[in-house]
């Protein structure tokens, strides 16, 4: 049974085949979605992403530039989207961004007003701005999906502005929920543990982060980022029809237990 027959959706942020955003849109498709992929405007990023997706099986692959910090990017793209598709029945927002610099322990008190300024911006406001312009290609309802982490929910060591941010993404998932409910349009996020992606290895101390997770987890292992894309699965189809301002966790179980 596939779960996703004839749904359409939008994958934002696949870089790479380690992209959770590429797991996600691998198993959407597997499903029987079909996918677009906005990509961050560049020839070498569409090179990338191209190749990632023909050489995962994806033929011909919907790609459209799109920088989310900017407002005439996004319409642009949504009214590319409503003439190519006609219609949305999900949308897949994994974007963050921080300045790296200020991803180190014992930085985040230095974090200057613009790292942070920005931080919000990319990691959290484009969710809002990415939901209000797929609201109306939603004619029968649907589901926004963003992704998170434990460093939203506690102090993770390097995490900094960028857990702050991610607690704010979970927050704006709350309201948007709320918001969007009445038509019908879910909104809900998944929390990943830590996995080897671009974004992740930005992060000062991701090795002891995944040392530690392995040894202390209930399931004694740190995830496969593959397992994410199966959550989302669910999240993104009608067997989570009742769910919604949620944060799932992902993550062998370690925002379970007291460390």
């Amino acid at each position: 049974m596939k779960l996703l027959e004839n749904k359409i959706g939008l994958v934002f942020g696949l870089a790479n085949d380690r992209s959770i955003a590429w797991h996600i849109a691998r198993n959407a498709i597997e499903h029987g979605a079909t996918c677009g992929f906005p990509y961050l405007s560049g020839e070498k990023m569409e090179r990338r992403v191209r190749k990632t997706l023909e050489d995962g099986g994806v033929a011909a692959p919907w790609l459209y530039p799109c920088d989310v910090s900017r407002d005439d990017d996004l319409d642009s793209l949504f009214s590319a989207a409503a003439k190519h598709f006609g219609r949305l029945d999900f949308v897949v927002h994994s974007i963050a961004y921080a300045d790296r610099e200020y991803l180190q322990p014992g930085t985040f008190a230095e974090t200057p007003r613009a790292a942070f300024a920005q931080a919000l911006d990319i990691s959290v406001y484009s969710l809002l701005a990415v939901a209000r312009r797929a609201q109306p290609l939603m004619t029968s309802g649907g589901s926004i999906l963003t992704l998170s982490y434990y460093g939203a929910e506690k102090a993770a060591s390097g995490y900094n502005v960028m857990g702050v941010a991610k607690a704010a993404l979970e927050s704006a998932v709350r309201y948007l929920a709320v918001d969007l409910g009445p038509q019908g349009i879910r909104v809900n996020s998944l929390s990943a543990g830590p996995c080897r992606t671009l974004s992740a290895m930005a992060v000062g101390g991701i090795d002891d982060i995944l040392t530690r997770v392995e040894a202390v987890a209930p399931l004694r292992r740190n995830i496969e980022t593959d397992e994410v894309g199966k959550a989302a699965v669910y999240l993104l189809s009608d067997l989570s029809s009742g769910v919604t301002g949620e944060t799932h966790h992902v993550d062998a179980g370690y925002s379970a237990i007291v460390t």
